[in-house]
Parts: structure tokens; C-alpha cells; sequence
């Protein structure tokens, strides 16, 4: 029988081996480079890319969350193999709760609050889409820019990067 988390479980494995190809060309000797005093380090930014799948598990599993007490300030790792072995368990956590979505869990209303106001609500399914894998991908994207600006070769995402050309 298929359940209609499926197409959801088959692009988040496909993503997560196109996030992997980013990730490991994240040069270890420039963890602590910003591109803007705004901006986050390189390291952090890939860890964050890292963790977003398994962080975004755990949010999805109650019917809420609220933002109010959440913690925006990601921690710098300390090197590149640290930022791969976080991606390792994250996509290993978002894997095992997607795995195991049934139709009912993934139709029913999640809510985003921030204290008693909400600030959105939609199927559980519809915010694993839009923020495990769209702001997966925001991120991810951030994260190419960075390697460009460093000028590390950006590998293929959705096809030939100006260093890569996966149709050659």
C-alpha cells in the first residue's frame, strides 16, 4: 500500500546525497570565514545544513511547537568531520521518523506558535515540505555561494555547476 509520505521519503534521500557532495567540499581550514559580519562562518552555516533534517524531525513529532524558547545560534564546529558525522545522524533521524509517518500523522494539523499565538498551522506533511526540505535547500544554497566565494570548485546540485558537469 503506498502512503503519501512516499514521494516526500524519495526526494529527501536524493537531496541528502546531493547535500553530502556540498558538505564534503567544505574546506576544514576555513570554518571561521564570513562572507558579512551578519553572516554566519562557514561552519556554522554547513552544520547547520547538516542538522536541519533531524532537528526538523524532532519539531514535527507533537502537534506544535513553540518558537518562543527556541535557540537560533548555531554552534560552529571544529572541524569538517564533525560536520559530516552531523549530517550522518540527522539524515539518519529525518530517515527513521519519515520511515514510519503514517497517512493519518503526516495529514494531521501541525502548528507553529509563539506563545499562545499561532503563527502558522498546515498538515504535518506540508511543513516537513516546506521547512525540512525547502529551507534545507535555502541553506544549502547559501552554502554554494560560500564555496564560490572561497573559490572552491561547487559541485553539480540540480545539474552542471561551473565546475562540474554531471551530463559530460
Amino acid at each position: 500500500m503506498s502512503r503519501i509520505i512516499e514521494p516526500v521519503i524519495g526526494e529527501f534521500k536524493q537531496e541528502a546525497a546531493t547535500t553530502k557532495r556540498v558538505l564534503e567540499r567544505v574546506p576544514a581550514d576555513k570554518l571561521s570565514w564570513k562572507p558579512h559580519p551578519k553572516s554566519m562562518s562557514l561552519g556554522q552555516l554547513a552544520k547547520h545544513v547538516a542538522t536541519i533534517p533531524g532537528d526538523i524531525a524532532k519539531l514535527a513529532q507533537p502537534d506544535e511547537f513553540d518558537v518562543s524558547g527556541a535557540n537560533f545560534n548555531f554552534p560552529a564546529p571544529t572541524n569538517t568531520a564533525e560536520i559530516l558525522a552531523a549530517l550522518d545522524a540527522s539524515v539518519k533521524a529525518a530517515g527513521d521518523y519519515l520511515g514510519g509517518l503514517d497517512d493519518a500523522a503526516a495529514t494531521r494539523m501541525w502548528s507553529m506558535k509563539s506563545g499562545e499565538k499561532v503563527i502558522f498551522s498546515m498538515p504535518r506533511i506540508a511543513m516537513i515540505r516546506m521547512i525540512m526540505l525547502s529551507h534545507w535547500y535555502h541553506h544549502r544554497g547559501q552554502l554554494s555561494v560560500y564555496l564560490r566565494m572561497l573559490d572552491v570548485p561547487v559541485p553539480s546540485i540540480y545539474g552542471p555547476s561551473a565546475d562540474e558537469n554531471p551530463f559530460a
